[in-house]
């Protein structure tokens, strides 16, 4: 009789210790949806400023078509994105626009002192660090799922609730490069 009770006893343990990887691991799938849901309602406010910020530029910068236009494509390929990774990507495109449409304004005195203008450049420069906040977060999601999928026990449950490595959000090639600095000479 002892010895079924203790058979028992394992095969209870055995199950309640699988049900809580299974359970864990559900809960880093979600956490990761939870994260890019959250980045994606920031993406979205970002994409819902855009065509305010060109209406605003295009009667000052009648020369700077083809930025204007750049980041207009930019934003229909993120409204076109249905992936994380088409969004992710759509994204960084989006950021690269806006920066160098921000870079080029620098050029236009008139239209730095626009307050609509330059309440739109607070407004996204705003949700852009917010954006980053969250990337941040969910890449550390991101990267605890593919830690625990790919680590032993949680490969055994991994595999058959079909659970597989993701991406995380990359930096675009504009964020990582270095931001050139003009300065004006000092009179003395």
């Amino acid at each position: 009789m002892i010895p079924y009770i203790v058979t028992g006893f394992a095969i209870a343990g055995v199950m309640i210790y699988l049900v809580a990887i299974y359970n864990g691991l559900v809960g880093l799938r979600n956490d990761i949806d939870k994260a890019w849901a959250n980045i994606d309602v920031l993406l979205k406010q970002r994409h819902d400023e855009v065509p305010r910020l060109v209406e605003v530029c295009k009667g000052y910068m009648q020369y700077e078509a083809e930025t204007l236009r750049a980041l207009s494509e930019a934003r229909m390929k993120y409204a076109l994105a249905t992936t994380v990774t088409q969004k992710a990507v759509a994204s960084g495109r989006v950021s690269d626009s806006v920066l160098n449409l921000f870079a080029v304004a620098q050029h236009y005195p008139d239209l730095k002192a626009n307050v609509v203008f330059l309440e739109l450049q607070k407004q996204i420069t705003e949700l852009e660090s917010q954006i980053a906040d969250r990337r941040e977060y969910f890449n550390d999601a991101i990267n605890l799922f593919n830690t625990r999928i790919q680590e032993m026990p949680d490969k055994l449950l991994a595999g058959p609730m079909g659970l597989k490595p993701r991406a995380m959000f990359q930096v675009t090639a504009t964020e990582k490069s270095t931001v050139k600095v003009v300065l004006a000479p000092t009179h003395v």
